[in-house]
């Protein structure tokens, strides 16, 4: 199977451990986006919870009842893709832009689930850049800010401002995101608490700690893996 292929094999998976009577998290991106059709495809009693405009558009497009975050009671279940998967299950998330609502539905769910095509699993994280999303004022100031951050964690390296079409990059929220290419990441818990203490930043796409379970396409059909 190419990729593509392997996305849409991990979304159809994971839409197969949805019930009806979920509260059900629908992340972001192309991945995700089978995960979406998938589960519009098997018209069950659901309320959605999306994590951006985008998977919001697409579900209602599908017929799938939609809530908001804290509008609905705990999220059962969230389905999302990602940009690395590493050891552990720690995750890079946010090459889509909705790294900070995306994190808030992963940690309102009891169960997170990240899909994915065999491209996405790697040894070490950090060969994709790491996005960080910052508020619009004063971000060039916090993006020095961000750059000692970096070298305190031996990462000399200075943060790109996202842009598209010559216009920075706009997340759902109003934010700007800089995206850090670290190349190698050997402390992903000590790097994720020094770019979170920095004031200015929102949060970062690192996900540590917040996987239950993976289910990734490959060659030979779906690959699971746990923490």
């Amino acid at each position: 199977m190419d990729a593509d292929a392997q996305k849409r094999a991990a979304g159809e998976a994971a839409a197969a451990l949805v019930e009806s009577g979920m509260v059900v998290g629908m992340g972001t991106g192309s991945t995700a986006a089978w995960f979406v059709r998938a589960l519009g495809a098997r018209k069950l009693d659901i309320v959605g919870v999306p994590t951006s405009q985008a998977t919001a558009d697409l579900a209602a497009s599908l017929g799938i009842r939609l809530g908001e975050l804290g509008e609905t009671r705990e999220i059962d279940l969230t389905v999302d893709g990602a940009d690395e998967i590493g050891p552990g299950l720690s995750l890079i998330k946010g090459g889509g832009g909705a790294l900070l609502r995306e994190k808030l539905v992963w940690e309102a769910s009891k169960r997170c689930v990240v899909i994915a095509d065999a491209a996405k699993q790697v040894k070490t994280l950090g060969k994709f850049a790491l996005p960080i999303e910052v508020v619009a004022f004063g971000h060039k100031t916090t993006a020095l800010k961000i750059c000692d951050a970096l070298a305190e964690c031996d990462l000399g390296i200075a943060p790109m401002l996202r842009r598209k079409d010559g216009q920075a990059v706009r997340t759902d929220g109003g934010n700007l995101i800089y995206d850090a290419a670290c190349g190698r990441i050997e402390e992903p818990a000590i790097l994720a608490a020094a770019l979170k203490s920095v004031t200015g930043v929102v949060d970062h796409g690192l996900f540590l700690d917040l996987a239950d379970r993976a289910l990734i396409g490959g060659p030979d059909g779906i690959v699971e893996l746990e923490p």
